[in-house]
């Protein structure tokens, strides 16, 4: 093989067998190789020692084409069949003449049920450590879905186990059923697109991938890495319905929800409308009661209320409080009665006493006052009223005037 490329142009083009030869020597410098995947076709032609296989990749639509010695498949423990899993030993070889790929197989090793239990663990180990299996990535399921997706086989039982019991259950369960294979070498492929397509519809609320029971190998599509990471990639609650109580792909484990049979699918999906009415009954009576009880109560409480003396006979408290009133004003009036007695008689007392003292207690004992009539002085001294001085002269009676005439 030269290191150079091959150059070419539209003027000068390269034969076909230059570019045959070139592809023929490139390939088989590949050397011998270890390739697994499925026998999806096995053929044995009369008169000829070569077995012819296709080899198809589990995870994706792509197969190559094989051919070994009658006698490689002779040797094996048991006879191959088509949908076993292999692992071969080939050379690859480019055929110049057809133009195609096909390897040369001189080992064949069955892939037995212990080996693909110790790969499905091996792959449950490092998607558990990526976290798709936690418990807090996963969605709740809707109470009642307006829609709900179906992922199962074309006229499964699966389906009739879902669709049958969960129309039962609420008979206006409306389902977007999509109908795929569910083992094989396609069944990843369709179960991912389906599983996308109904994740885009925003009419679904919930998915539901169903399918029966089956072998370990039939049931191999559902613990696929592809299938398992487009579960956990979907914003769509996903609930796992695949074969029996005792089957455990790995789907089961990054769905939201794993049901052991697609029958309690159904019932996980949406709720017992005779169930449901019976706890509304019983919810409502609950109520009922309840409500009755508080009316008993807040009654009791009002009679008890209305019972009392300030609320059974509201002026009792009036008159009370008016007998009270009438007897401060009572003691009021007595009170004030023998204040205005004694104060009378404190000033009769008084008057009497100021009476006794008063110049004209004097005056009506027959005594006088004489004044200067000009200045009003009181003579108390003849020499201070000289004769011809006129006076005033107070008596009990009344005012006299008069005149000094003579000195005595």
């Amino acid at each position: 093989m030269t290191g150079v490329a091959l150059q070419t142009s539209a003027e000068q083009p390269a034969p076909v067998r230059t570019v045959s030869n070139l592809l023929a020597e490139w390939i088989h410098r590949l050397g011998p190789i270890w390739v697994e995947g499925q026998v999806a076709q096995l053929t044995r032609r009369p008169g000829t020692r070569i077995v012819f296989l296709t080899l198809r990749d589990t995870d994706a639509d792509v197969s190559l084409q094989l051919t070994c010695p009658g006698s490689v498949l002779d040797a094996l423990p048991t006879p191959m069949a088509e949908g076993a899993r292999v692992v071969v030993h080939a050379r690859p070889r480019f055929y110049v003449a057809r133009g195609s790929l096909s390897l040369a197989a001189d080992e064949l090793r069955p892939v037995g049920l212990g080996d693909l239990l110790a790969r499905i663990d091996h792959l449950k180990r490092v998607l558990g450590a990526e976290g798709l299996f936690d418990r807090d990535r996963k969605h709740p399921l809707p109470f009642l879905p307006g829609r709900v997706g179906l992922i199962c086989g074309r006229a499964s039982a699966a389906e009739r186990d879902v669709v049958d019991n969960a129309r039962r259950r609420w008979p206006a369960v409306r389902f977007v059923i999509r109908e795929v294979a569910v083992q094989g070498n396609t069944a990843v492929a369709e179960v991912s697109a389906a599983l996308a397509e109904l994740d885009a519809d925003p009419e679904v609320e919930v998915i539901v991938i169903a399918r029966g029971g089956g072998s370990v190998e039939d049931l191999l599509p559902f613990s696929n890495e592809t299938l398992i990471r487009a579960v956990a990639a979907a914003r769509t609650p996903v609930v796992s319905a695949i074969g029996h109580e005792v089957d455990s792909p790995l789907l089961d484990l990054v769905a939201d929800l794993r049901a052991s049979t697609p029958t309690d699918a159904a019932a996980a999906i949406v709720p017992d409308m005779s169930e449901e009415m019976r706890r509304l009954e019983t919810a409502r009576a609950r109520a009922r009661a309840a409500l009755a009880s508080r009316l008993q109560r807040e009654l009791r409480d009002l009679a008890g209320l209305r019972s009392r003396p300030v609320l059974a006979e509201p002026g009792r408290g009036l008159l009370q409080r008016r007998t009270d009133v009438l007897a401060l004003r009572d003691r009021a009036r007595r009170g004030l009665s023998v204040r205005m007695d004694s104060a009378h008689d404190a000033l009769h007392h008084t008057r009497a006493r100021v009476g006794a003292l008063s110049p004209a207690a004097t005056l009506d004992r027959g005594y006088a006052i004489v004044a200067r009539r000009v200045d009003g002085h009181i003579v108390r001294d003849p020499r201070e009223a000289p004769v011809g001085t006129p006076l005033r002269v107070r008596v009990a009676a009344g005012r006299l005037g008069a005149r000094v005439t003579k000195e005595e």
